[in-house]
């Protein structure tokens, strides 16, 4: 587990645990914070200086956070989340997802609204971890550290894998639908794929889901390039 997301979400998580910290949109970068300033300032007391590269906002987060190495991933519906990963609607809302099934978010001061209210938590929910969410205007996209490498031990093993797609029935179909339920991903059905080597529509949903979350083509054809990201995403 990377130590900046760790850093960074120990740090949210303490604030939203602690009721000196409440919501205000004006007075934002401590002790109170919004949405977006709870999200940035995680980040910078994990080292990495969004603020500096232009990071003031949910409209500039974005771009602020790409620059500091973390990857821009359209959101999807059902698309597996990893813990670190910011949820961004650029003009309403973002939440940092904190694993399990879990968000930590700056919400909504004491009045119900954005300015005004108290220095502090009054409601016990102006800043604080609840259960994952569909946005109500949909999130936009996924902000996702990636700058950091772990050390991974590296085996190398020469293997030749056929190319597959919708319609392949073989063993490397099972091989991908293994591979693609241990990672989380799911048929367009919302189940998790029947290991049955029968390249169907499920497994074709799955892998173009796949694809996407990597930032690579998705034609939903398992070649060279998907193959080697796959086997490499653990």
């Amino acid at each position: 587990m990377s130590r900046i997301i760790d850093k960074a979400i120990d740090w949210a998580v303490s604030i939203a645990n602690d009721p000196s910290h409440g919501y205000d949109q004006i007075n934002r970068w401590g002790p109170n914070y919004d949405c977006s300033s709870l999200a940035i300032s995680a980040y910078e007391q994990a080292g990495i200086q969004i603020r500096e590269n232009g990071g003031s906002y949910t409209g500039n987060m974005k771009a602020a956070f790409t620059k500091c190495g973390f990857k821009a991933i359209p959101y999807q519906k059902g698309m597996p989340l990893q813990r670190g990963d910011i949820l961004l609607n650029e003009k309403h809302h973002t939440a940092i997802y904190i694993g399990g099934g879990k968000l930590v978010q700056a919400s909504i001061n004491e009045k119900g609204g954005i300015v005004g209210g108290k220095t502090g938590d009054q409601t016990g929910r102006e800043i604080s971890v609840g259960s994952f969410y569909e946005f109500r205007h949909g999130w936009d996209c996924v902000l996702r550290y990636t700058e950091e490498e772990e050390e991974k031990e590296v085996i190398t093993v020469n293997v030749e894998l056929r190319q597959i797609q919708l319609g392949s029935k073989c063993a490397e179909v099972g091989t991908v639908q293994t591979l693609l339920n241990a990672l989380g991903y799911k048929g367009i059905n919302g189940r998790s794929l029947t290991v049955d080597r029968d390249f169907g529509r499920n497994v074709d949903y799955a892998v173009r889901l796949f694809q996407k979350s990597k930032d690579i083509k998705d034609d939903g054809v398992v070649g060279p390039k998907t193959w080697k990201i796959l086997l490499t995403s653990f």
